[in-house]
């Protein structure tokens, strides 16, 4: 069919026939739908303005005119009938019989509860408490020297640089203070070792702050951090303690690997694994959230380094030590099987109401 007859007999048949259909809606969601049909995607003057791109040049312009001035008069119908539908309803609400204030009130909504995030930190904390450790806190907002240069990071060392930790410049500082907020509760372990001395047994929770964004990674999120430090502490002491924090946090027969790896402030270092909850036989070899790898990266740990020890003034000679740091947000995606880190933090209560 010709594309310019077809775009003349449409709006003919439209005549008015849009008017009677807003008249017909008795509430607003009937007129949204009727609307709809008329200039949603699929609706009847969509479909011809469509068309317009096969209409001859000549012609385009006069049609599209014609087109557009329909398209107007649907708009204006609608919003008239939208306000009388509005008005209409207000009427109703002010001439309805008043409310009997002597009915017994609704009932309370339901009390909220603690983020998934707190739950999970506070059950982590009372897991080592539980093991012999006390619980200390420190400040956000750190000195550089607390957060990297006592815990032996190397003046070089990439978590040092400006891109993948947050500085802070405070007003009436002196010119060569640096000060950002703080990439790990290590700063704790500083604090206390500087306090006391040993032997003692620490953990700590709160915010850190990095410059990570993606599925497993926020710019903040919450770590636990904890350290012991006697005489004659062993690798053993560590292995004992966090296996025994996993089977307490993950069940009894949960399967636990330690493997190698590099801490400025510990030697030797090593990750704590955990099966990854997420894979499934369909998925396995290929879950996006443990890569294939079958494991899941819980904590890292190792044997605190002497010069940390002797940075806070304990004999490296005498004593020795273990230390050990795991994101809370980590525990909690493993804990409740959540696949993407990012919706801990969008506070949808459809989400935290399951918790």
């Amino acid at each position: 069919m010709d594309p310019t007859a077809e775009i003349e007999s449409g709006l003919s048949a439209f005549g008015e026939d849009f008017r009677a259909q807003f008249a017909a809606a008795s509430s607003e969601q009937d007129l949204r739908a009727a609307r709809a049909e008329l200039l949603g995607k699929k609706g009847r003057l969509t479909q011809l303005l469509k068309l317009m791109g096969k209409v001859p040049a000549d012609k385009r312009r006069e049609l599209g005119e014609a087109v557009n001035a329909t398209k107007q008069e649907v708009e204006q119908s609608f919003e008239a009938r939208l306000k009388e539908l509005g008005a209409a309803a207000r009427k109703a609400d002010l001439e309805a019989t008043p409310f009997d204030l002597s009915m017994p009130g609704r009932s309370p909504a339901p009390r909220g509860h603690l983020h998934p995030l707190t739950q999970v930190r506070d059950e982590i904390l009372d897991t080592f408490r539980d093991l012999g450790f006390s619980v200390a806190w420190g400040p956000q907002v750190e000195l550089e020297s607390n957060n990297f240069t006592k815990l032996a990071f190397p003046p070089d060392h990439p978590a040092t640089d400006m891109q993948d930790s947050f500085w802070v410049k405070v007003e009436g500082a002196p010119a060569d203070a640096r000060v950002l907020l703080r990439t790990h509760t290590s700063n704790v372990q500083v604090r206390e070792m500087s306090r006391h001395e040993p032997p003692m047994a620490v953990v700590s929770g709160g915010a850190v702050f990095r410059r990570d964004d993606d599925v497993t990674h926020s710019p903040m999120f919450h770590q636990i951090e904890g350290f012991l430090v006697d005489e004659n502490v062993s690798f053993a002491h560590l292995k004992g303690v966090l296996t025994a924090f996993a089977q307490r946090m993950y069940g009894e027969h949960v399967s636990v690997r330690f493997r190698p790896s590099y801490f400025p402030f510990v030697e030797p270092g090593a990750e704590l694994d955990v099966e990854c909850v997420f894979c499934t036989e369909t998925t396995k070899g290929d879950c996006r959230v443990c890569k294939g790898t079958r494991w899941l990266e819980v904590l890292g740990c190792g044997m605190v380094h002497p010069a940390v020890l002797e940075h806070c003034n304990i004999d490296s000679e005498r004593f020795t030590g273990f230390a050990f740091g795991l994101g809370v947000e980590r525990v909690a995606m493993l804990r409740y099987g959540i696949p993407d880190i990012r919706v801990l933090f969008e506070n949808d209560p459809r989400f935290l109401a399951q918790f």
